[in-house]
């Protein structure tokens, strides 16, 4: 008999919701913070479903002090009558996978949702979960524990509304009709319970421009903050925001089409900046990796302002305009609705469109509602192709410094900058490279590392504000052109992430006004011309020590203010040696190595986009050309600023 036999005995058939909490990323895609939010999503996204029914007009979020959350709508409310499979809709819709209303049966013809799990995946990885549907003048509601009902569908008196939901006076026997859920996450399911506020509103905020006429109510009753938000303007209004402290060089280019059962929206603007703001949307669902309507836009814009060129300009089929001249200073939102039992998501977390007709159908479309524009408004026209054929000088003028920037970086060893000290390690999944600022940190660093995994490259000083400067100019900077080289990777349209030589990127500055600005030039940097660093999670910040605490042969270290006050009240007694570090190159190796560079030890920070709309603006603001909004932005915010990145 085999020592680990294979029988029968160990096929395991999962029932009902135990798929998800075996496997929750396969539905959720992670179980940290991200997918955490993401159950708040789909919850959400069911409430605006109805209002793309055409029913709600108001859906109201609030995440209470204990952790949980509820979410209301003023929709039809889940039906509660019998199912044929024997239990109410209300039960079935919550414990079983792939039931709902969005499959063709008439009940949504557009809407967010594609697999009908939303509602019961997000059951199933509660510790607790209460759905109150308001219906005919009455309250019915379930409860459920880990996605399994206590009891049967009920009815709520008015005295358990009251308790459940004080603030907002429900009353029976009214037209009142909606759903509201509440949902504890399960703490054996998630790692973080704490729900971050400034996603929630950047979730709410989107919604709000994408469905016109539908009012967002959030409360955190946390810290008592009320936020709404009401568009009427939809994705126009939302490129119009996008774009406040920027200096627009034509009107907004609003596009929409109907080809029954498909519509498709599209708003398009460019400004003086050289970065891309490109969002798209299919239904509800913010499409982050893009998708075929992406590709259809792209293709529709590069054909149309080429073409323009071609009847506009002399020798204008001899510019040599490409799709990624056309990126810079743009900013367009790309928003498809279309019939839910029809969509084609790469996974349930629907962050990429696949159905292959919306490509063509989006390229028409945008093609002749921009052929149209540009015959129209030959001063818009104008401007545009100005912005574009400069961007394609520029392209042109970086050409051979960007090619020997690739060159460089794709022979390995002897063609690597001289100031950098690689690691051993050729799996990039297991490296990393620390960015130090000044040739004195860099020293130490480079003595205290561990040589087998962590690399060192020190810069010289502040380097170029990448956000104020077209590539050719960033190329010519040596100390990021080293950088380039560096990573592996390439820069512009050659770029291939999957060439990085790292997937651990630190920067590692000093703790003073200095050090924080160097940390945000490279920020900077990062974000406008490498942002899928970021977003794969390879960018970090190094927290070095601000003090050094010896008593007798006890060594400390303190973070922050307050963790130093706090380790001296706990050496009292005794003669207490304190040293204040001005910059990383008062640390020799040793402690350099123990306190920021040990993986046992270190404290790193991720760098991530929760807010892709906020933090475009912050960078706009701080490191862009207009002083008046950078002061008002200091003044501001000067009194909660600190040095800790």
């Amino acid at each position: 008999m085999p020592q680990n036999p294979y029988t029968a005995e160990q096929i395991q058939v999962l029932e009902g919701l135990e798929p998800v909490r075996k496997r929750p990323g396969m539905y959720i895609g992670s179980t940290d913070i991200r997918g955490l939010h993401e159950c708040l999503r789909e919850i959400v996204d069911n409430s605006v479903d109805e209002s793309l029914a055409g029913v709600a007009t108001d859906i109201w979020v609030t995440v209470h002090k204990d952790g949980s959350a509820t979410i209301r709508d003023n929709g039809r409310g889940i039906p509660v009558d019998m199912h044929s499979s024997g239990v109410s809709a209300l039960e079935l819709t919550m414990t079983k996978l792939h039931a709902g209303g969005k499959f063709g049966g008439g009940a949504y013809k557009i809407s967010g949702g594609l697999h009908g799990v939303g509602s019961s995946v997000v059951n199933a990885l509660s510790e607790a979960m209460r759905v109150v549907v308001l219906r005919d003048g009455k309250a019915y509601f379930q409860d459920y524990v880990r996605g399994k009902p206590k009891k049967k569908v009920g009815e709520a008196t008015a005295e358990q509304l009251n308790e459940w939901f004080p603030d907002w006076a429900i009353k029976l026997g009214t037209k009142s009709t909606g759903t509201l859920s509440t949902f504890s996450p399960d703490h054996e399911i998630f790692k973080d319970l704490t729900f971050d506020k400034t996603k929630i509103k950047a979730l709410l905020r989107d919604r709000a421009y994408l469905v016109g006429g539908l009012s967002f109510h959030f409360e955190d009753q946390r810290d008592q903050d009320i936020t709404n938000y009401y568009f009427e303007g939809g994705i126009k209004t939302m490129v119009v925001h996008a774009n406040r402290g920027k200096t627009p060089i034509c009107d907004v280019i609003h596009i929409t089409r109907e080809e029954d059962p498909v519509i498709i929206e599209v708003a398009v603007q460019y400004t003086d900046t050289y970065s891309e703001n490109l969002r798209s949307f299919v239904n509800s669902i913010y499409t982050t990796d893009g998708g075929t309507h992406v590709t259809g836009f792209r293709m529709a814009l590069t054909r149309s302002i080429l073409d323009y060129s071609k009847k506009t300009l002399k020798d204008g089929d001899k510019n040599g305009l490409t799709g990624d001249d056309l990126k810079e200073g743009l900013t367009a939102a790309i928003y498809v609705k279309m019939p839910s039992d029809t969509l084609q998501f790469e996974s349930q977390t629907k962050a990429k469109l696949n159905n292959p007709e919306i490509m063509g159908l989006v390229q028409t479309s945008v093609k002749e509602g921009l052929d149209t524009y540009l015959e129209e408004h030959p001063g818009d026209a104008k401007k545009i192709l100005e912005k574009v054929l400069l961007a394609a000088r520029a392209r042109a003028a970086a050409r051979a410094a960007k090619d020997a920037v690739i060159r460089k970086g794709a022979l390995e060893g002897t063609s690597l900058p001289g100031k950098l000290a690689d690691c051993q390690n050729r799996d990039a999944e297991n490296s990393e490279l620390y960015i130090v600022e000044g040739d004195s940190a860099g020293g130490s660093a480079k003595q205290g590392r561990d040589r087998k995994f962590q690399a060192i490259l020190p810069l010289g000083g502040k380097i170029l504000n990448t956000e104020r400067a077209q590539l050719d100019r960033i190329i010519k900077f040596e100390e990021i052109k080293d950088l380039i080289v560096a990573l592996g990777a390439g820069i512009g349209e050659q770029i291939n992430y999957d060439k990085l030589r790292y997937h651990r990127i630190i920067i590692m500055c000093d703790a003073d006004v200095d050090g924080s600005h160097i940390a945000t030039l490279l920020l900077t940097f990062f974000y406008r011309h490498m942002s899928e660093v970021i977003k794969r999670g390879y960018l970090y910040i190094a927290l070095p020590p601000l003090y050094r605490i010896k008593q007798g042969k006890d060594i400390s270290y303190a973070y922050t203010d307050a963790e130093k006050d706090t380790l001296l009240k706990g050496q009292a007694n005794g003669k207490v040696d304190l040293q204040r570090y001005k910059g990383l190159g008062e640390m020799n190796p040793m402690q350099l190595w123990e306190t920021t560079m040990d993986p046992a030890t270190r404290t790193l920070k991720k760098v991530e986009i929760e807010d892709a709309e906020a933090t475009d603006r912050l960078f706009t603001i701080l490191m862009g050309e207009e002083v008046a909004p950078r002061k008002k932005f200091i003044q501001t915010h000067a009194s909660s600023a600190t040095l800790d990145i």
